[in-house]
């Protein structure tokens, strides 16, 4: 009964052994990521700071009442060119006509009181008080003729200066407020760009600047347009600065545009695709393959242009820049290069 024992404890160690043997080896060693790269490179750039913009009319109103009442009279042709002063629309001002033809017959009637009463004070007729009494009520009178004449003068909505006019919103015998609003009116023969640029390029602004405008996509040629003011406060939720130029040509208020800023001579750079950069919380990255491995490198950027950024610092002609199978990069893990890039084929 012992040997049999012995004889099947021999043969479940032997069983045992040739398991362990059986079982495949791990490999937990690196895999070679496939990437594609480009040769870094120095390049012709232009230094044309890109920024969108709005056209904006030279003087815009809404034309809105100052009292309310009911439309008597409606001049408004729709898309007309009109002068400065001209009257736009008339409010019923009737109860005021009335009150100011009363105010007038009362001081009349006070102004021969006060003529009678001076008289008689030449003479000691009266005392000074009496007369007193008779110049204020003249003097009170006068007062509300003319605040009567103001309040009729504000039932007149005349045109604030040349411009075109624009749809009407309201028809005659309407009731209006002064938060009704009538039409409006734009100053079309002067326009303005506003646009706005990063606080960086703040240096590039000035008085007199020309820069250029896309007014429709690019359909026709560029506009000229001359920067006349800036605003002083920098936009402390976008850091950019506002800056408003005079547009030398046509458009339609309101419309976007594209703004392009000249920032200096044309250089030469190394530029990579912008997918190439590794974006973190402080600074850029760049995967550059040296000996096989990958290599993370910290970068400093320029002017953007379209898919492509300008690295001022960090890399150097030559290096060989990864551009496809970044996400699967590793930093000191090996690479294996697929195919040499150009960057015009990435980017355009």
């Amino acid at each position: 009964m012992k040997l049999i024992y012995v004889f099947g404890t021999s043969l479940l160690f032997l069983v045992a052994c040739k398991s362990k043997k059986a079982e495949p080896k791990q490999n937990n060693g690196p895999q070679n990521a496939t990437v594609d790269v480009i040769i870094a490179s120095t390049q012709k750039i232009s230094n044309t700071v890109e920024a969108n913009g709005n056209v904006l009319a030279n003087e815009y109103a809404e034309l809105k009442p100052e009292v309310s009442g009911r439309v008597v009279a409606l001049n408004v042709s729709e898309g007309a060119y009109v002068n400065k002063g001209t009257v736009i629309a008339r409010i019923n001002d009737a109860d005021l006509q009335a009150q100011i033809a009363k105010t007038k017959v009362q001081l009349h009637l006070a102004e021969i009181t006060e003529q009678r009463n001076r008289k008689l004070l030449n003479i000691s007729g009266i005392n000074q008080n009496d007369y007193d009494v008779a110049l204020n009520q003249v003097n009170s009178l006068k007062a509300d003729l003319a605040y009567t004449q103001t309040l009729i003068d504000k039932t007149v909505l005349k045109a604030p200066f040349d411009g075109v006019l624009g749809l009407r919103l309201i028809s005659p015998g309407a009731y209006i407020t002064p938060t009704t609003v009538i039409t409006s009116i734009q100053q079309v023969n002067k326009l303005k760009i506003d646009f706005t640029l990063p606080e960086n390029y703040s240096y590039l602004i000035y008085k007199g600047k020309t820069i250029e405008v896309d007014v429709d996509g690019g359909r026709t040629e560029k506009k000229k347009a001359t920067i006349f003011a800036t605003e002083p406060l920098v936009n402390t939720a976008t850091r950019n600065l506002k800056v408003r130029a005079y547009l030398d040509g046509k458009a339609n208020p309101g419309a976007f545009v594209k703004v392009y800023v000249d920032a200096g001579e044309n250089s030469k750079s190394i530029m990579v695709p912008a997918n190439a950069i590794i974006p973190e919380a402080r600074n850029k990255k760049v995967i550059v393959v040296k000996k096989g491995k990958a290599i993370f490198v910290d970068i400093v950027t320029g002017v953007r242009n379209t898919g492509a950024v300008e690295v001022t610092k960090g890399l150097k002609v030559g290096d060989s820049v990864v551009v496809t199978g970044v996400l699967f990069a590793r930093p000191g893990a090996p690479l294996k290069v697929r195919s040499v890039k150009k960057i015009e084929d990435l980017i355009n």
